[in-house]
């Protein structure tokens, strides 16, 4: 991943603008630390930050054709792109060897079609100058694993600015926007248009299809094999959870197998990462004696992974609280109490020389994981809310994952939002879902990867490697991040803010804040914070809220030990 930051027609002397535009785009340089550029076009500005992962020797961007009539600038990775240049109608001179540059030759062919065609996770903004009028095309990936903003000004509405954060928007612009997953943003027509619209993305439709365990299991194995696509040094982030836990162990089976064969000349997938770096790294963050670091630790040996335990202390990450509502741009509680920590892993994995790690994150939302699930009124009800709650991660985990890491420049990769194991996963009827205080939570995902489940399909050749994961582990229960990290954690942050935060500005918090008024003393300093970091009422409009369904009677608090069935025993 990277940076990105463009100017579409701005209303001034663009030349004079320079500057600025650098001193903007450089505000998002920890996303893109190893090299930087910019092109200014017609009366426009594309910049870029980049974090080398794939073609590291050339791909340095913006990108642009042979004759300079397109400019491209990226964000991301596109895991399908030798099979979208195989695909190419007429030649087509690659100045790089980026997975990104196939954006370029494909639009120049087939246009804004370009965006469904891509497998990956992506933010990108193309000037098109082909034309006597200049076209901008900006884009963002169909589930918003990537972020993207996008500016106005209210005196010009001719001008549109785009950047991968918040921060280099909020001096420049006095409307700001989360750019929409799954759309593209056209000039021509100064609107955005919808490109993915897979049939279980309509929240009334309810899912038919029974399970298909195998199906089901080879859907996210090929979601992580594609996702070993790097040149640089990766590993995974191993909370000991079921989710990190079962993407670890995939992503080990898939390293070792890929290292013992040579790369064939007709595999989709660029797979060097993982024949020069064959043992994988795993890492895991708590406080001394948190239950993730145990469970890790068990994992870990059991993956036989090269295993990295690191801890913090309470005042360490208390300490840290302001630079992560800098970074994360929100202030919703649960993604900070689960963000710090991350982002002091993050800074701690980057300085053992990995760029790039695969994460757990979508699980929950795509099979109810949550411990509120187990509330659902009836199985319409758990599928409309995973439906749901997978369209707004954007503005939750994607969010969390994506700019936790990125602060230090270190790339998150989410199998679980790979779009064909959606395709799979989604279109599962909900009562082959449903947790009940007799079935676990994400029961269906457990079973498939269970070699004692009859059910799950396996291959003889598969069952001879044995279980993926302990039983224990495989069946270990929900928890949310910012609980597994230390249960202490949460009771922190909240004494804190307790003490920061006096009855009286509480009891004036409406007067405050009359916007989405915080509701509790944590909620009111972490929103405290944040406005001091960005003042502009612009940058309100970006930030949501997450907050379990207190309409099925559970807590409203979002941690998962607020619920009464984590103290269940199953």
């Amino acid at each position: 991943m990277c940076g990105i930051f463009a100017v579409y027609n701005y209303y001034g002397d663009v030349g004079e603008f320079r500057q600025r535009a650098l001193e903007l785009s450089k505000r998002i340089r920890h996303r893109g630390p190893d090299w930087s550029g910019c092109i200014i076009a017609d009366n426009s500005i594309i910049c870029h930050e980049r974090l080398a992962i794939v073609g590291i020797d050339t791909g340095a961007q913006p990108l642009t054709n042979e004759d300079e009539t397109l400019v491209l600038t990226v964000n991301g990775e596109i895991y399908n792109h030798k099979k979208l240049e195989g695909e190419l109608k007429y030649p087509a001179k690659f100045k790089t060897h980026s997975d990104c540059e196939v954006i370029l030759h494909t639009y120049n062919e087939i246009g804004t079609d370009v965006c469904a065609k891509l497998d990956g996770m992506f933010s990108w903004a193309l000037l098109d100058r082909r034309s006597d009028k200049t076209r901008f095309v900006a884009a963002r990936d169909p589930i918003g694993i990537t972020t993207l903003y996008i500016g106005r000004v209210s005196a010009h509405p001719e001008t549109v600015f785009v950047s991968s954060e918040l921060k280099s928007l909020n001096e420049e612009c006095d409307q700001i926007d989360e750019f929409p997953p799954g759309h593209y943003f056209d000039s021509h027509t100064n609107q955005f248009h919808r490109y993915f619209e897979p049939d279980w993305w309509a929240p009334k439709r309810i899912a038919a299809n029974p399970v298909d365990y195998r199906q089901l299991r080879e859907s996210l194995t090929a979601a992580v094999r594609k996702r070993l696509m790097t040149e640089v040094p990766y590993g995974v982030l191993l909370s000991g959870g079921l989710d990190s836990s079962l993407i670890s162990a995939i992503a080990v089976r898939e390293a070792n197998r890929i290292s013992a064969n040579a790369q064939s000349d007709a595999e989709d997938i660029d797979t060097r990462g993982a024949r020069y770096y064959p043992r994988m790294h795993s890492f895991s963050v708590g406080l001394p004696g948190a239950p993730d670091l145990i469970a890790a630790r068990k994992v870990a040996k059991f993956l036989k992974t090269a295993h990295h335990e690191f801890t913090y202390t309470v005042q360490e990450g208390l300490d840290a609280v302001a630079d992560v509502i800098y970074h994360l741009e929100t202030y919703d509680v649960t993604t900070i109490r689960a963000s710090t920590p991350m982002y002091l892993m993050s800074r701690k994995i980057k300085s053992t020389g990995v760029k790039m790690v695969l994460s757990g994150e979508g699980s929950d939302e795509v099979f109810g994981g949550y411990l509120y699930f187990h509330y659902a009124p009836n199985a319409d009800d758990f599928h409309s809310e995973t439906v749901s709650r997978v369209h707004n991660l954007h503005t939750s985990d994607c969010l969390r994952a994506n700019k936790s890491t990125m602060a230090w420049g270190l790339e998150a990769r989410v199998p679980f939002l790979d779009k064909e194991f959606l395709q799979v996963a989604m279109n599962v009827r909900p009562q082959d879902k449903l947790c009940s205080k007799d079935i676990m939570e994400k029961a269906i995902i457990r079973r498939a990867f269970d070699v004692e489940f009859a059910d799950a399909g396996f291959t003889d050749e598969e069952l001879a490697q044995g279980p993926y994961l302990p039983h224990d582990v495989l069946w270990r229960q929900k928890e949310q991040f910012s609980d597994g990290v230390g249960y202490s954690w949460i009771d922190s942050l909240k004494e804190w803010a307790g003490r920061r935060v006096s009855d009286a500005a509480m009891a004036a918090a409406k007067e405050r804040f009359p916007f989405d008024t915080p509701e509790t003393k944590e909620a009111y300093l972490y929103r405290d914070i944040f406005e001091q970091h960005f003042p502009q009422k612009a940058c309100l409009a970006s930030v949501v809220r997450w907050v379990p369904r207190t309409d099925w009677g559970c807590s409203a608090d979002p941690s998962g030990r607020a619920q009464k069935i984590h103290e269940k025993a199953y």
